[in-house]
């Protein structure tokens, strides 16, 4: 029964929030205006820019700032206790994740949907444009390749995932063309495709699909060439085509997973002991796991804010949303959401992972069973272990309201992967903004070509990929770097918030500054403990790309710090903002 009032808790606290809270955000700090023209309807080119309906915008905005983040960050960061993942959780989604991603969607929204890069130079000045691009591109380089692998892993270890995971690709293209070309109406098209996404995953579980090497590739090279290949296709096609319908749907997979999730909850609650075997606070953690300051904040980080989300609330989405008011539920709406996948999650892997667990053909329950699972810190170990308590405390729960294992374990397995999909191909298309901005802004004419730019974004990710290999892992070198580059780019995208409000005069600018200073001041604090201990590791490569996104983003740091003391009216004259 304490699992579920902590979850009514939680829930009852997202809802104040998005009420209370995001609602001042959008009425008097940003000021939100119908009347404002948005780029989805002043540039409309039907390829990129498409005004969107406010429920399809959030399912495409939600899967692709989503992925695998919520899922495996809290599974990793549980290991300190539940009590500091849940209020990092939520206070931290509240706070400052929704706050982070809500003002990155509507600065790029007032700046034609151009990037967060090109915003910093608006609202900094120039010279910080392209450090901003080296720190993005380099951010959803790593992205691109290792959610490759991830996808990858994901396929063998649930090889029932496979044909569900493909077969969305047409239902999607069907579901755009019903909706776009056809009229079709919205909900019984909606209905149709998440039923036939359903069949297809009773398919997957009776047909599983596991490839062989190729030509000297083993299968996880394979699929990582295959995957690239698809998010080609996916991002130079019209967002409405396949990008938007796919994560439309992935988001009502998301729905019914979190319904079934809840319900699960809520039966397990009444019908057995459903109480949390993780500690309150865990003074007795493995020896290997890192401090909980400043690491559990940059561990659990999708769940409560993420850099990689401003990127997509300064990419893909602000081209879509179809009025400004739409923004609050896309952007501020969207994390909160996000939040409570990453508080079920920490349900799963606290409370359902207590209700069974096999070990050696012997059944532990409680504390015992939790204590076996995180017995070692699954934070240094494999995708397989990082996965293995979510799925697990999930079919338990599942198991509650009669979903066999097999079966929860099935859902629970399409649906990773399906969020490591829409993540993947969202990641080329922001990537290909990226390219395009920058040679629009070297006057590099061919590279503006969409096909080229995307071209650029997945070769040089495959480069990355199979630079120690066939097996297409190559990039599983920089991942140490992702976490605190990752909050790195949060703090620096509130920077840019921050300096927005700035120019508006007044206190507005509080509102991201209070959550900026707090990131950069936990992200540089990471990293620095980072680059001590790759060099005391002998690892030079991390030691130098770590040491210059360090040293690039106390850069801006400092050039935005000179922008914030001059007075609001030298900012205005020198930004021009809208």
């Amino acid at each position: 029964m304490e699992t579920l009032i902590l979850l009514a808790v939680c829930f009852a606290g997202y809802i104040v929030a998005y009420n209370t809270y995001g609602r001042f955000l959008a009425r008097k700090i940003f000021r939100l205006d119908n009347k404002r023209e948005v780029p989805s309807r002043k540039i409309n080119d039907g390829i990129d820019y498409v005004p969107s309906k406010r429920g399809i915008i959030f399912g495409h905005h939600y899967t692709s700032i989503a992925g695998t983040g919520p899922i495996v960050g809290p599974a990793i960061g549980i290991i300190w206790g539940w009590l500091p993942a849940v209020l990092w959780i939520l206070l931290g989604s509240i706070f400052m994740g929704a706050v982070h991603d809500f003002g990155s969607l509507v600065v790029s929204m007032r700046n034609e949907g151009r990037s967060v890069s090109e915003a910093a130079a608006k609202y900094i000045n120039k010279r910080v444009r392209f450090i901003f691009f080296a720190v993005v591109f380099l951010t959803l380089l790593i992205v691109i390749a290792v959610f490759g692998v991830v996808i990858a892993s994901v396929f063998t270890l649930f090889p029932n995932s496979v044909i569900p995971v493909w077969l969305q690709i047409p239902i999607a293209v069907i579901l755009g063309k019903a909706v776009y070309k056809m009229g079709a109406n919205v909900n019984i098209s909606t209905a149709a495709a998440v039923i036939a996404m359903y069949l297809m995953i009773i398919a997957g579980s009776y047909f599983p699909i596991e490839i062989p090497a190729v030509m000297g590739i083993p299968s996880s090279g394979v699929w990582v060439i295959l995957l690239l290949i698809y998010a080609w296709i996916a991002s130079t096609l019209p967002v409405t085509t396949l990008l938007q319908p796919r994560d439309y749907i992935n988001a009502w997979q998301l729905f019914i997973a979190l319904t079934l999730l809840i319900a699960g909850a809520v039966f397990s609650g009444f019908s057995t002991d459903f109480a949390i075997s993780a500690p309150m606070i865990n003074k007795d953690v493995p020896d290997t796991t890192p401090a909980l300051w400043p690491f559990m904040f940059v561990i659990i980080a999708c769940g409560a804010v993420s850099g990689f989300h401003s990127l997509v609330a300064s990419g893909t989405s602000p081209k879509q949303v179809e009025k400004e008011s739409d923004s609050l539920f896309v952007g501020y709406g969207s994390m909160l959401l996000e939040g409570v996948l990453a508080l079920l999650v920490i349900v799963c892997v606290s409370a359902g992972i207590g209700m069974a667990l096999e070990v050696d053909g012997q059944i532990l329950t409680g504390s015992a069973a939790w204590n076996e699972q995180y017995s070692t810190y699954i934070g240094s170990h494999g995708l397989d272990s990082k996965l293995r308590p979510v799925v697990l405390g999930a079919a338990n729960m599942m198991g509650s309201i009669g979903i066999p294992a097999a079966v929860g374990t099935t859902l629970m397995g399409v649906f990773i992967a399906s969020f490591a999909s829409t993540t993947l191909d969202t990641s080329v298309r922001l990537q290909r903004y990226v390219v395009g901005e920058l040679a629009q802004d070297f006057k590099i004419g061919w590279l503006k070509n969409r096909w080229a730019a995307t071209s650029l974004a997945v070769l040089t990710a495959a480069g990355l990929a199979f630079a120690n290999g066939a097996g297409g892992k190559g990039a599983l070198v920089l991942w140490p770097l992702f976490g605190s580059a990752n909050q790195l780019l949060a703090a620096l995208a509130l920077l840019v918030v921050t300096l927005y409000l700035r120019t508006k005069g007044g206190k507005k600018f509080i509102f991201p500054l209070i959550p900026c200073i707090f990131m950069l001041i936990i992200t540089n604090w990471a990293m620095v403990l980072n680059e001590i201990r790759f060099a005391d590791n002998g690892n030079t490569l991390l030691v130098i790309i770590g040491g210059l996104v360090f040293v690039l983003a106390l850069w801006v740091t400092i050039e935005a710090a000179v922008v914030f003391c001059r007075k609001p009216a030298e900012q205005k004259s020198s930004a021009s903002p809208t």
